[in-house]
């Protein structure tokens, strides 16, 4: 796996060739700045993927026969997140909830309600600002802190993270290997936040289904509550298995 290290690490090698090759034969000056677009390209796609592990380790789906498949939402809790729990209860599915502070502390009682009903809950940031690729790992400390703070008033710390956007660097890499939290990201994703069209988001989750799938969809509107019961009936259908995101990686789900 491509990281952080590994890519600035072989760049700044090459780089160090490259000029002192140059006291021996001279070279084009644009020729010193191709290493290092190459080397900002990949750490820009490294960042901007969850999935690619770039700057820490991230649980993405597992390799398996079993057709089981986690179900996951973020940006809640929400009004929208009781028809979600409805429909759960309905297919007695579990799911995993990634969770956002200010959300908890508009909505405890919804929050208490999916823990209630034996989901799981995960941290998503107090604030889910993009412009917290700019934070110091302090700052980033405090949004991880805040949120556990909140979900631990009414179960465990919990010690799974989903980052905003799937956005790493290496400041937030950091401040996780403080706080302990798990970083899962997905391989199939609805894109329910941004698509309006009802049919085309369950269409990218059907024709993407497989054993070990990390679903990712959002609490957060109606159209996904409409896409979600289409999705656990074809869950059914198919005999797939939901389970939440620590059953599936078999990680804990909270700090003991």
């Amino acid at each position: 796996m491509l990281t952080h290290k590994v890519n600035t690490g072989f760049f700044l090698a090459v780089l160090i060739f490259l000029a002192a090759y140059s006291f021996y034969q001279p070279l084009a000056w644009w020729v010193l700045i191709i290493p290092v677009l190459l080397w900002l390209t990949i750490a820009v796609i490294g960042s901007g993927l969850v999935q690619s592990g770039y700057h820490i380790k991230t649980y993405n789906r597992i390799q398996t026969t079993d057709k089981k498949i986690a179900v996951t939402f973020d940006d809640g809790p929400t009004p929208s997140t009781e028809k979600v729990l409805e429909l759960l209860k309905k297919y007695n599915v579990k799911a995993t909830f990634f969770c956002i502070g200010k959300q908890i502390e508009k909505h405890p009682d919804i929050l208490q309600k999916i823990i209630n009903e034996g989901h799981t809950v995960g941290n998503h940031t107090y604030n889910h600002l993009p412009q917290m690729n700019f934070f110091s790992t302090d700052k980033i400390l405090t949004e991880l802190k805040s949120t556990d703070a909140l979900i631990q008033h009414y179960i465990l710390k919990p010690l799974l993270f989903r980052p905003p956007y799937g956005v790493t660097n290496p400041r937030l890499a950091r401040a996780l290997k403080t706080t302990g939290h798990y970083v899962v990201g997905w391989n199939i994703r609805s894109l329910d936040a941004v698509i309006e069209d009802e049919n085309k988001i369950f269409n990218r989750i059907a024709t993407r289904l497989a054993p070990g799938s990390i679903i990712l969809l959002h609490d957060t509107s109606q159209k996904t509550v409409n896409v979600l019961e289409q999705l656990l009936i074809l869950l059914q259908q198919q005999h797939y298995e939901a389970v939440t995101v620590n059953q599936l990686l078999n990680i804990p789900a909270y700090e003991k």
